[in-house]
């Protein structure tokens, strides 16, 4: 059951680490909380008291704005009534980030619950709700849930709303949570034990009043016990196939016999159905490692993979082998859908061969929907269509039926409300191209119908996301009123975002604007309020207003409304009250800024000033942004993002308080053939850089002689590259980045080539082959636990002992327990520290350039 694309969204936001920078679609981050002076504070990092054994912390108006909470998110129930505001921990303690873990094929487990240390993309801690408040949309009226002790997380609402489920990490087990949305009371289902480790741990039953769940099997006895001294060694062999594997597959993958043993105990599970209103609890089969389950709409067949050996020591367990079957209530597998190869020689790019992405049909009792590659999973081959789509229906004795074919890479099936109606959505990674089309899969004969047709850089003309609504039995579908179908967009412009919504008649291609954001705020659409169109649902905010729920009531259409401009009159009420926790951080000012590089294309930046600033007074800056790949130099320059989102700070943008500028979010494109996208990386990132640092010093604001640079991950790279190969900066901060390109030898980034068919490229991206010129000073920073393949910590410490072989100015700062996001209110304690005090002695104080 694929949940709709904004509704994953919203779970990556929800999950998403507080540092994170914010953005309209993903807006956590930071809000303030203490009062400031009406000049430009200025603050130094406190020194340590102890270098080397405790963690420092930044000055006290910085940290208090630093603590500040987050604004909740907004999870808005499938009737539209409720709102459930979920509020997130920040930044947990270090005792939850050093908690141990086993590094099991791509996860990190905790051993004590099975419970996921890592998020599903192993970028950060798994995150913990502080708080869950539900709201009332017609009257306002709030009820705050009260949590049990533990870390709760995974709210899901039932398909009527009436009811939530979260999960909740006890320390002893990871419980089964179910709440009332009417009264917010919560109890834990008694006895039932989930095992998290592969996802997909609790879900809604078709019939809306059980639970589909795994768990941690009864008889799970003792984790196998290391031997004290090895069996045996360890071998891997090859057989001389060619075969890439992508760089980023070699995340935390198993290394030993022993790593197999404890990825079998800990990833086994035992699914079970859970009545609610018994507590009763019916397992389902026998156990397994089930990667994914997934209920038949009519509730009687279970779509279910489950891995097996021979395992990979060079990729992750989603390239392990797997049966594909279909079970009935009892239990028992009645058809084999399909077995799978271990699958560790994909193409960089590139999908496994054979049968992939199954998807039930919503709309029939148990009918089921795959793809299948026809060129081999292999981008580069030159076929009439890359992938077919299957479709087979109960009882599966009959042999599945082609219902098309698509020309690329086919990416996602969404169905109508009734009929064979859907939208298949296919991708061409080759061009940066998307198509999608209207078909019919109950007439396969009928050709499809192209709706969209655009590059996948297009952000002015983006038509957006389909929007849906789950039909009783859980599954979603596309929200429809007769033959049109609605669509929510970022609505990127010339002058920033304006999310909208539009009505689209599929059938004349016309298209209505219902709403869209007015030029004072940024208000995104969140759903509809009851089964009619009439009243939305929006989440508004702008540099002064923190966000808050409205619900927009829609009336007559507008005659002559301006083109672009909504078509539809509308009232609206705020439905939320949260309140602004830092006023004073409003007497921050930040505008879009747009500007040429060299060889005219557009880019922008948001340029932020820090209170009490005078407009002429030129002051000391920091530049951050992160390189992004494109294909069409027309597309490169669009502008994203927008600057009437609330001011919140996090991270760099703390400087603010201590009297920097911040040119924040520049544009940086990488633009040419996917296929040789690094080509002139180097120097398409110094004219990016160049044109970023002459506009932020022709407005007058910043001065020229004290600008600093820093980025994150790909952003790192960019820092220092930019000091090796510019004298734009003064210093330089980089963070969690990869500066030897040789260690990613099968792709990075965008970059689809291997070190050994792209050498120069690889060696010319990376700075640490240019450690020589690296004379400006240099702050690393890196989690000791990163487990993204292309960063490891070794990056850091490498780069570190080649600035310092070669006389440069450097200091490493290596976190303990972080992963590629730092997310320990210690580790971004001392990140904060850290930051200021380079930048205050490198930039801020920094002698005149000779």
């Amino acid at each position: 059951m694929r949940l709709p694309p904004w509704l994953l969204l919203l779970s990556a936001c929800a999950s998403a680490p507080a540092h994170v920078p914010p953005t309209p679609e993903c807006p956590r981050g930071a809000t303030t909380a203490t009062p400031m002076a009406s000049a430009a504070p200025v603050a130094s990092a406190s020194a340590p008291t102890d270098p080397g054994e405790t963690y420092d912390k930044p000055p006290k108006d910085i940290l208090d704005v630093m603590l500040a909470p987050s604004p909740p998110q907004p999870m808005v129930n499938p009737p539209g009534d409720r709102i459930l505001l979920v509020s997130w921990v920040d930044y947990p303690p270090m005792t939850r980030v050093a908690e141990p873990f086993l590094r099991l094929a791509g996860v990190r487990v905790e051993p004590r619950t099975r419970a996921r240390h890592d998020t599903p993309g192993g970028y950060g801690i798994s995150p913990c709700a502080r708080d869950l408040t539900i709201t009332n949309v017609a009257t306002g009226a709030d009820t705050r849930v009260t949590l049990p002790r533990g870390c709760v997380d995974g709210p899901s609402w039932s398909a009527d709303g009436t009811r939530f489920l979260f999960r909740n990490n006890s320390g002893t087990a990871v419980e089964l949570w179910v709440g009332d949305a009417a009264t917010g009371a919560v109890h834990a289902v008694e006895g039932v034990h989930l095992n998290p480790m592969l996802g997909r741990t609790a879900q809604w039953m078709p019939d809306q009043k059980s639970l589909l769940v795994k768990l941690v099997p009864a008889d799970a006895g003792s984790p196998p016990a290391e031997r004290s001294a090895p069996f045996a060694p360890n071998v891997q062999e090859t057989g001389g196939t060619k075969g890439e594997s992508s760089t980023y597959e070699t995340r935390d993958t198993l290394t030993s016999k022993h790593d197999e043993d404890l990825f079998d105990y800990y990833a086994t599970s035992q699914l079970a159905i859970v009545e609610l209103a018994s507590g009763a609890v019916r397992p389902l089969g026998k156990p397994g490692i089930v990667r994914r389950v997934d209920a038949s709409p009519d509730g009687e067949h279970f779509l279910v993979e489950t891995i097996h050996k021979p395992y990979s020591y060079v990729t992750t367990y989603d390239r392990f082998p797997y049966d594909v079957a279909i079970w009935d209530r009892s239990g028992k597998a009645t058809h084999t859908v399909a077995s799978l190869r271990l699958a560790d020689r994909v193409p960089v790019h590139g999908v496994p061969t054979g049968p992939r992405e199954f998807e039930w049909r919503p709309t029939e009792p148990a009918t089921l929907v795959w793809a299948e590659a026809l060129d081999g999973g292999d981008w580069k081959a030159k076929v009439p269509a890359r992938d077919k789509l299957m479709m087979a229906r109960a009882p599966f004795d009959a042999p599945p039926a082609e219902v098309m074919r698509v020309e690329q890479r086919f990416d996602d099936i969404s169905f109508g409300a009734a009929g064979g109606m859907a939208l298949v959505r296919e991708n061409d990674e080759n061009r940066h191209w998307t198509r999608t089309f209207v078909v019919d899969v109950d007439h396969p004969k009928t050709k499809p119908s192209l709706l969209w047709d655009l590059s996948t850089d297009e952000h002015y003309k983006d038509p957006g996301w389909p929007v849906y609504r789950p039909l009783p039995n859980g599954f979603w579908v596309l929200r429809q009123s007769g033959d049109s179908i609605f669509t929510r967009a970022a609505g990127s412009s010339p002058d920033g975002d304006r999310p909208f919504l539009d009505r689209i008649d599929l059938k004349t291609r016309k298209s209505e604007r219902l709403f869209r954001c007015d030029t004072s705020s940024y208000e995104s659409f969140l759903g509809f309020v009851g089964p009619d169109q009439g009243t939305l649902l929006t989440w508004h905010q702008s540099p002064v207003d923190p966000p808050n729920a409205f619900a927009h009531t829609l009336g007559a259409p507008l005659a002559n409304a301006p083109a672009g401009e909504a078509t539809t009159s509308s009232t609206s009420r705020a439905v939320t009250h949260l309140p602004d926790p830092t006023p004073a951080v409003r007497a921050i000012k930040k505008r879009l800024v747009k500007y040429k590089r060299a060889d005219g294309m557009v880019l922008s930046f948001t340029l932020y000033t820090p209170p009490g600033y005078q407009e002429g007074q030129r002051i000391p800056a920091v530049l951050y942004a992160y390189p992004l790949d494109y294909a069409d130099p027309s597309k490169a320059g669009q502008v994203t993002g927008s600057e009437k989102t609330f001011t919140r700070l996090r991270l760099y943008k703390l400087l603010l308080l201590a009297g920097y500028a911040v040119i924040d979010g520049a544009s940086f494109p990488i633009v040419g053939d996917p296929k040789r996208a690094y080509d002139t990386y180097i120097e398409q990132l110094v004219a990016d850089a160049k044109a970023a640092v002459n506009k932020a010093v022709e407005l007058g604001v910043v001065d020229p002689q004290r600008i600093g640079i820093t980025g994150h991950s790909h952003g790192a790279l960019m820092t220092v590259n930019l000091l090796a190969h510019s004298d734009l900066f003064r210093a330089g901060v980089a963070t969690s980045g990869s500066y030897n390109k040789t260690l990613t030898p099968f792709g990075f980034q965008n970059e689809r080539r291997s070190v050994w068919d792209a050498q120069n490229v690889y060696l010319k991206a990376s700075p640490f082959f240019f450690a020589n010129k690296l004379t400006l000073p240099l702050l690393i920073m890196h989690g000791e636990d990163d487990a993204n393949p292309g960063t490891t910590p070794l990056q850091a410490t490498k780069l570190y002992e080649a600035i310092r072989g070669n006389g440069g100015t450097a200091r490493l700062v290596m976190l303990p327990h972080e992963p590629h996001w730092y997310t320990a209110l210690e580790s971004n304690e001392q990140y904060v520290a850290e930051m200021l005090r380079w930048f205050d002695k490198y930039v801020k104080n920094a002698p005149s350039k000779k």
